[in-house]
């Protein structure tokens, strides 16, 4: 394990995203929740344009797991899909560059976008659904992978809970993985680290409420009135 890598063993890495037409959509505001899950006690961060990395990294020298989100043409991978986005989450001040890894049909081979984070002097982390895909992304020269895509291919569980299954089989093959999806309480998060991940993410839990404001409401709309 490379010196990022060692400092992120055990660590909570908080996810500070926003998707496109949210009011927290904004870089400053990005910034400032990501001091906040600083000041909360996470070690690291994950981030989603090289504008927000860029912010974030004046800021701080944690480890910054970097990546974009963007639609490709003929292509559902949508997770830092060519090696032109590699590279500008990697120049933007990422240590780490985050991509989807998975089987689905993508514009560029899993081992173009690893070269190109390696070329830039970041290290690769694959984001995958399956076991079968952590063993084929570390094959082709990743640093590290995680379960992010759990649950968002079609060959992978489809449920509400965190992958723990995925987890445990990556434990049982030796294959240092990083958690991600669906940890959205403390005791998820620590059971994901108890399962054998190097290191924990947790994002819209902590910096999303919209997210969990409609957690809530939802929960609200499909409760019994006791007044009824």
């Amino acid at each position: 394990m490379n010196d990022v890598l060692s400092r992120l063993r055990g660590a909570l890495i908080v996810s500070v995203q926003a998707d496109e037409g949210s009011p927290m959509r904004e870089t400053g505001i990005i910034a400032a929740m990501s001091r906040a899950a600083l000041l909360g006690g996470a070690r690291g961060l994950r981030l989603r344009s090289p504008e927000d990395i860029r912010a974030v990294r004046a800021l701080t020298d944690v480890p910054v797991i970097g990546l974009t989100k963007q639609a490709q043409p003929g292509s559902p991978v949508y997770i830092t899909a060519t090696p032109q986005e590699v590279r500008a989450v990697a120049q933007a001040g990422a240590d780490v560059v985050a991509f989807d890894g998975t089987d689905l049909p993508r514009p560029y081979a899993v081992a173009e976008l690893i070269a190109e984070a390696h070329a830039c002097g970041a290290l690769a982390m694959a984001d995958v659904s399956t076991l079968a895909e952590a063993r084929a992304a570390y094959a082709a020269g990743a640093d590290i992978v995680g379960t992010t895509m759990s649950g968002y291919t079609p060959h992978s569980p489809q449920q509400l809970e965190p992958d723990f299954e995925l987890m445990r089989a990556l434990a049982g093959a030796g294959r240092p993985f990083i958690a991600e999806g669906r940890l959205n309480t403390p005791e998820l998060a620590a059971q994901a680290l108890a399962s054998g991940a190097h290191a924990v993410v947790v994002g819209s839990a902590i910096t999303r409420p919209d997210h969990v404001t409609r957690w809530f409401s939802q929960a609200l709309g499909t409760a019994t009135d006791p007044a009824s």
